[in-house]
């Protein structure tokens, strides 16, 4: 059975915070349902270090800013993914990265509902060897994008990629600008939005504005006004799960489209209008700092064309 390898940095909102309720919290963002009595179980079968001192460590351990942890563990399912034909735009590639543009409609990685058909059984067909630190149903996956949201994402080839991308995720030092279309008309050129998020205590499928979430922070600019829409730039500080689409509908301005937290009378786009338009990072090997942009996607193209002859309403 292939071994699991996750990384994770401690930040400052977190110090002081037992080694295991620490765990619970950072894996609800790689969406992993684990108990704190079998982050302790991994513990007692060290599976989790502290990478600096690299000894044992105790479930009851305050976690310190800035340390680092690794987390092994056994894949509870092991998966052979099988290559696919899925239509990819690679936008870079070299031997230890690969950026691509996804499409709206494309599932990232293989999941429940999704076992085929995804981005990375599309990059298997092409013949790109992907990291396997991500596991082994999603190897080389640094980061997601939802499978309604269109645009850049970076995967890894090859370990130390894998392992200094999750850092930078971690560190909030990764660039990540998404293009957006919100219900409304927002009084403010821009803003941020610096509020919590966690399961919907209502509704556990979706995510929501809640006291003791995870720390979540967008920062949003205004780029034209219409009748009763605005179009966006959002700039992700944090990285959450479906973090732009519950912010915007915290602030009362949810996505166009957006079949989980907007309104049911909408403009007419497969899924929410959002697009990951901008990355940025620090090249894992080379240290070059690198920055990718992609065009919006036709069905964008088209709404805010129509928006501007007042053709949408």
């Amino acid at each position: 059975m292939e071994d699991r390898v996750l990384y994770f940095q401690v930040e400052s909102e977190s110090e002081g915070l037992r080694l295991d309720k620490w765990l619970v919290q950072v894996l609800q963002d790689e969406e992993m349902d684990i108990s704190r009595s079998q982050i302790q179980e991994w513990i007692k079968h060290d599976c989790i270090i502290e990478t600096t001192r690299k000894s044992r460590v105790k479930a009851s351990d305050p976690v310190e800013t800035g340390h680092i942890y690794q987390i092994k563990l056994p894949e509870p399912e092991p998966v052979e993914l099988q290559p696919d034909p899925v239509s990819i735009q690679i936008v870079y590639e070299d031997e230890h990265l690969v950026v691509v543009n996804k499409q709206r409609g494309l599932v990232v990685h293989p999941a429940a509902g999704h076992p085929s058909g995804t981005l990375v059984n599309g990059l298997l067909y092409l013949g790109v060897r992907l990291s396997a630190l991500g596991g082994t149903a999603r190897p080389g996956v640094v980061h997601r994008i939802d499978k309604d949201t269109s645009g850049l994402l970076v995967l890894a080839k090859s370990d130390l990629a894998y392992h200094k991308l999750s850092l930078q995720l971690q560190a909030h030092s990764m660039l990540r600008s998404y293009a957006a279309i919100a219900h409304g008309v927002l009084p403010h050129q821009e803003g941020t939005i610096d509020a919590p998020i966690g399961r919907d205590p209502k509704q556990r499928q979706r995510l929501a504005v809640v006291a003791g979430g995870k720390p979540a922070i967008t920062h949003f600019f205004v780029k034209e006004r219409f009748e009763q829409y605005t179009f966006l730039d959002c700039r992700l500080e944090t990285g959450r799960t479906h973090q732009i689409r519950v912010h915007m509908a915290y602030i009362g301005h949810p996505l166009a489209g957006d079949p989980l937290y907007g309104p049911r009378h909408t403009l007419p786009i497969d899924g929410q209008a959002l697009h990951a338009k901008e990355l940025g990072f620090v090249h894992p090997a080379s240290g070059e700092h690198m920055r990718f942009e992609s065009p919006l996607p036709s069905d964008m193209e088209r709404l805010l064309m129509e928006l501007r002859l007042g053709l949408q309403t």
